[in-house]
């Protein structure tokens, strides 16, 4: 699986995280998952004109030492679908840059 990985949190900086996604991103799912949606700006032509299955999700799972996130571009509406799959290279930026800057507004260096 192609993931984006943030390794050797301390639980200060876990804490701060998990306060920060479960105000900005609700409850956690299987208590560890979180659903990103993604900004539609950057959908692919197939998932802008699969209507039915939006919004599309990063899921972003955040244990005590890791925060993670696959570039699997996921949809809740239904198990599977063909606009599901790996993000492409502007989506993967868009995910990257989004850690990235929940990083930089906790002041959280790594």
């Amino acid at each position: 699986m192609k993931q984006y990985v943030i390794d050797g949190l301390s639980p200060y900086d876990y804490e701060r995280l998990k306060k920060y996604c479960d105000e900005n991103f609700g409850e956690p799912s299987l208590g560890a998952v979180y659903w990103v949606e993604i900004d539609e700006s950057i959908l692919n032509s197939m998932q802008k004109e699969h209507i039915d299955c939006k919004p599309y999700y990063f899921a972003l799972e955040l244990y005590e030492q890791r925060l993670s996130s696959e570039f699997l571009v996921r949809i809740k509406k239904h198990i599977k679908c063909d606009c599901m799959g790996y993000a492409d290279k502007k989506q993967r930026e868009w995910l990257m840059d989004k850690i990235d800057g929940i990083l930089a507004t906790l002041d959280i260096t790594i």
